[in-house]
C-alpha cells in the first residue's frame, strides 16, 4: 500500500496509534493478569516511532553523541527507518547515558545524579513506554500516581487529604527508600517484567538499556543496578518495580491481615501509608523492610518515621492539656492539623520548609547572576518563575507562603537591582515606582479543595 501524503496522513497517524493502543488495553482487561504478552513489537512501524518522535521533547540536553532535536528532525524519515530496522533486526546499540550531578538546592552540598540518553534513544524509549503503557495502566492500582497519564502529583494530594478526613487522621508511615533509581535491581526488574511481556525484541531493547552503561566525567561504567534517572523509560521501569514490590503486596497480603483500616498513597518511590491502628501501623514498619530486602531495596534509617496524625477532635486529653499530632512532608507539602473558618478540624497544607527555602534561594540566586539584564527581561523571567511556583503550590491554604515567596522575591530583585550602579541606591520608593511600570503576580490558589 502506498503511504499517504499530505495532511491526510498527518491527521491519521496518532489515531492510528491511538486505536492499536486501545486494542492492547482491551486484550490486556479481558485477560486475566497473569496473561503474558508474546508479540508486541509488529506494532513498532514507522507510523509508531513518527508518534513517538512527536510526543519526545525537543528542548532537552543532548546526550553523548551531541546531537539536537532540530539536527535529528532534518534527516526525520531516514532516521527513523534506520532506527526501526536497528531496532527490529536486534542491531540497536543502546549509547551510555551522560550523568550531570544537580545539586539538590542552592549551596547544598548534596546532588542528584540525573541521566541524559541519546535524543534517538528518547525517541525509541518512548516509542517502547507508548507499547507497555496501555497493558500496565488495567493493572496499576489507585494509589500509584506518578508518571502515569492523567495522573498528578495535586490528585494524589488530594486523595490523601480525603482519606484522611475519612479517617480522622491516624498513624502515618512516612516512608524514604534509599538511592531508589540508584539501586533497582535488574534481575527481579526482567523477572517482573517476564510476568506480562514475553515479546524478545521489547524484551531486549529494555535489557539493553539497563546494561548501556553511564558516561560520567569522561569515564564509562556499567553498573549491574539502577535506572539512571533522566531517561523516558526509567520512570516506567519504577513503576512496574513498585507495583509488584509494595502496591499489589500491601493491597493483597498486608490490608487483609490489619485491624483497622489503611490506605497507601504513592507518587513514584514517594509513598505514605496511613493506618488507623497505632499497632498495624507498627506490624508494617516491622516487615516493610524485610519485604524490600528481597528486592534489593533499603529504606533510609533515619528519614523513614511513624508519625502520629489523629485529628486533635478524637484525641483525648492528658494532663490537662490537649496532645498535638505531628506532622509529616509529601510531595513539597507539609500536612498538618488546623481549624477551618467553621470551627472544624481539617487536614491543611502548606509549602514544605525546605522546599521554600530552596526556592527563595533559587530566586536570589537568579536575580544574582542576571542583575545585569535588561529589566524587562528580568521581570519576564520573575513573573514566569512566580506564576509556576503558584501553579504548584497554590494549594487551599497555603496563602501565607505563596505571599512570602512573592515578598522575598520582591526583596530580592530589589536588593541586586541595587548592586547595578554604585552610588544610586535601589530605595523602596524607587523600587515602588519599578513594580508599577512592571508588576509582579499576585499569589493565586489553583488548586482548590
Amino acid at each position: 500500500m502506498e503511504p499517504l501524503e499530505g495532511n491526510m496522513a498527518d491527521s491519521l497517524k496518532p489515531e492510528t496509534v491511538f486505536t492499536r493502543q486501545e486494542r492492547i488495553a482491551t486484550l490486556a482487561r479481558q485477560k486475566s493478569r497473569e496473561f503474558a504478552f508474546l508479540s508486541l513489537n509488529h506494532n513498532l512501524d514507522f507510523h509508531w516511532l513518527e508518534t513517538a518522535f512527536g510526543r519526545t521533547r525537543k528542548d532537552g540536553a543532548v546526550g553523548v553523541d551531541g546531537q539536537t532535536a532540530a539536527a535529528y528532525e532534518a534527516n526525520l524519515e531516514t532516521n527513523l527507518q534506520s532506527l526501526l530496522d536497528r531496532a527490529k533486526s536486534g542491531t540497536y546499540h543502546a549509547p551510555p547515558v551522560r550523568r550531570v550531578h544537580i545539586p539538590k538546592g542552592p549551596g547544598s552540598t548534596e546532588t542528584r545524579p540525573l541521566g541524559i540518553p541519546t535524543f534517538e534513544d528518547k525517541v525509541l524509549q518512548r516509542a517502547v513506554a507508548m507499547l507497555l503503557e496501555p497493558i500496565y495502566e488495567q493493572d496499576f492500582l489507585p494509589c500509584s500516581y506518578g508518571f502515569r497519564r492523567g495522573r498528578s502529583a495535586h490528585q494524589a494530594l488530594a486523595a490523601l487529604r480525603e482519606g484522611l478526613m475519612q479517617f480522622g487522621g491516624g498513624w502515618i508511615l512516612d516512608v524514604d527508600i534509599r538511592k531508589f533509581f540508584d539501586t533497582l535491581q535488574h534481575a527481579p526488574l526482567r523477572e517482573l517484567l517476564r510476568r506480562r511481556i514475553r515479546d524478545g525484541v521489547v524484551l531486549r531493547l529494555i535489557g539493553k538499556w539497563l546494561n548501556a552503561g553511564v558516561w560520567d566525567d569522561g569515564s564509562l561504567t556499567h553498573p549491574d543496578e539502577g535506572t539512571p534517572q533522566g531517561g523516558v523509560i526509567s520512570p516506567f521501569l519504577a513503576n512496574i518495580y513498585l507495583h509488584y514490590v509494595l502496591d499489589e503486596w500491601f493491597e493483597r497480603e498486608v490490608k487483609p491481615r490489619l485491624v483497622g483500616r489503611a490506605f497507601l498513597i504513592r507518587f513514584a518511590d514517594d509513598f505514605v501509608i496511613v493506618c488507623t491502628h497505632e499497632s498495624d501501623a507498627r506490624r508494617v514498619l516491622e516487615v516493610l523492610p524485610q519485604r524490600f530486602a528481597k528486592f534489593g531495596l533499603t529504606l533510609h534509617p533515619t528519614k523513614t518515621r511513624l508519625v502520629p496524625f489523629r485529628s486533635p477532635a478524637h484525641a483525648t486529653v492528658r494532663e490537662g492539656r490537649m496532645p498535638q499530632p505531628d506532622t509529616f512532608d509529601l510531595l513539597g507539602f507539609t500536612h498538618f492539623w488546623a481549624r477551618s473558618r467553621r470551627g472544624y478540624w481539617v487536614v491543611k497544607r502548606k509549602t514544605a520548609r525546605s522546599r521554600l527555602r530552596r526556592a527563595i534561594l533559587t530566586v536570589s540566586a537568579w536575580c544574582r547572576r542576571n542583575l545585569h539584564r535588561p529589566i524587562a527581561e528580568q521581570h519576564r523571567m520573575l513573573c514566569s518563575k512566580l506564576r509556576g511556583h503558584f501553579a504548584y503550590y497554590g494549594i487551599t491554604g497555603n496563602s501565607w507562603s505563596l505571599s512570602s515567596f512573592r515578598e522575598f522575591t520582591e526583596r530580592s530583585w530589589r536588593k541586586w537591582l541595587s548592586r547595578r550602579k554604585r552610588g544610586h541606591p535601589m530605595t523602596w520608593e524607587i523600587f515602588g515606582r519599578l513594580l508599577e511600570r512592571y508588576p509582579l503576580p499576585t499569589p493565586r490558589i489553583v488548586h482548590n479543595v
